[in-house]
């Protein structure tokens, strides 16, 4: 007996099986009804693209990356879209943090070998904020830096120029600023957005008057450690504050970086409210689902929550992720993507069959995931061997507010239940 083969087929094999099978299963209902065992065959032939296990290929990754240089109303915009766009399918967009590009940003996290279950069914394009790209040249003189709210216009732009009707938006603190104002201009261009680190606030005097006291004594690539990441991690990472130091001091151009720390540290209140029931109906606030995301040391946390407060509670969920420093995509990329997968499965997308080899793989793996039974608690729970409730979230509840705060075995429970909720796309 031959022992067992894998064959290793590329996502845009699966679709294109996939699409063929509903051509012909549409044919036989048509030219032959009662040939049963033949439509049969063909919905087991699009069952196995569903259950199909593609290994990823890094070097098929590599190829489908393509990069465009994208003209809006506020300068040129650097993207690079990798993979194909489904047409029935938004397409994941992210935006990078400032002392960041997409590749230092998100590339532990995209380059993570779960990520590549979603990247089998969603194409992602990582926009660079103007003159942060990799190998970037001064910005030329004249040139007025966008604000935070045209660097938001421009996003309508990039849609257009890749034919987008929707996105998906994941991004980090400056990013995250941008996309939150792209999606309440524009509800209707985004399903859902992971946002880390958001803060969702104008710069106070207090914190304007830090950095001006702290730019006097500090070189520029400091201010924004700092700003990345907290104090204890500043203090005891070192190999990793190190590595991000040097990345920030050679590979972004010094005076492109001001130009953006400056946009970003002028920006506008969001004027975010949340919803009173029974109260006014146009309260401005995100109409898209939404997931917070901050480590439970990053600098970032009590704007992180103070964001979640003023957000629709029906629609927005807080992960705060327990040890994890100030840039979850990096410290703790596994445990984000599990957090990603659960949020796209709770939209409608992906099918049932990748979330059942998500629980498989991660009890098999000993990876604590709670299974999904009928009575589930809400109350917070920690992954594996952690049994300390979040301190975050007992400081939250002696402010008096009421958040979702959750952890990991939570977050996938209430994807989970959203997921199976009838009336959901599922692709």
């Amino acid at each position: 007996m031959l022992g067992q083969e894998f064959v290793t087929f590329s996502p845009v094999q699966i679709e294109q099986v996939r699409y063929l099978s509903l051509s012909l299963l549409a044919c036989v209902r048509e030219t032959t009804p009662g040939h049963s065992e033949n439509r049969q065959s063909i919905i087991m032939l699009m069952d196995m693209c569903d259950t199909q296990t593609v290994q990823p290929n890094p070097l098929l990754l590599d190829m489908e990356s393509t990069e465009h240089d994208v003209e809006t109303e506020h300068g040129k915009l650097h993207c690079t879209m990798k993979g194909v766009p489904k047409g029935n399918r938004p397409v994941i967009l992210t935006l990078h943090d400032i002392g960041l590009n997409h590749k230092s940003c998100f590339n532990s996290l995209f380059n993570h070998e779960d990520m590549q279950e979603i990247m089998q069914h969603f194409a992602v394009c990582h926009v660079d904020m103007p003159g942060q790209q990799e190998g970037a040249t001064i910005l030329s003189t004249g040139y007025n830096y966008p604000s935070m709210d045209q660097l938001s216009e421009s996003l309508p732009a990039v849609l257009k120029h890749f034919g987008l009707r929707s996105v998906i938006g994941l991004a980090v603190g400056a990013g995250a600023y941008i996309q939150a104002k792209f999606a309440l201009d524009h509800p209707d261009m985004v399903e859902g957005l992971v946002l880390i680190n958001i803060n969702a606030c104008a710069e106070g005097w207090m914190d304007w008057a830090a950095n001006k006291i702290s730019g006097w004594a500090q070189a520029l690539p400091e201010m924004v450690i700092t700003h990345l990441f907290g104090k204890e991690e500043i203090q005891n990472n070192h190999d990793l504050i190190q590595t991000f130091r040097h990345h920030i001091t050679n590979d972004i151009n010094q005076t492109n970086l001001q130009h953006f720390v400056r946009s970003y540290n002028s920006r506008r209140d969001l004027e975010i409210e949340r919803p009173v029931p029974g109260g006014n109906a146009n309260v401005k606030t995100l109409q898209c689902p939404a997931l917070l995301v901050v480590g439970d040391s990053s600098p970032a946390v009590d704007a992180v929550v103070d964001c979640n407060y003023k957000l629709n509670p029906t629609k927005t969920t807080l992960l705060k992720m327990a040890d994890c420093g100030g840039l979850p995509q990096v410290d703790q990329p596994g445990k984000l993507t599990e957090a990603f997968k659960y949020f796209i499965q709770g939209m409608g997308y992906m099918p049932a069959a990748s979330m059942t080899r998500l629980l498989r793989s991660r009890t098999a793996s000993g990876s604590s995931v709670a299974s999904y039974d009928g009575n589930r608690s809400r109350s917070h729970t920690q992954d594996g061997n952690r049994n300390r409730a979040h301190a975050a979230a007992t400081a939250a509840d002696q402010r008096g507010r009421s958040h979702t705060d959750v952890s990991m075995e939570s977050a996938a429970n209430l994807a989970i239940e959203q997921a199976l909720r009838p009336g959901q796309v599922s692709c």
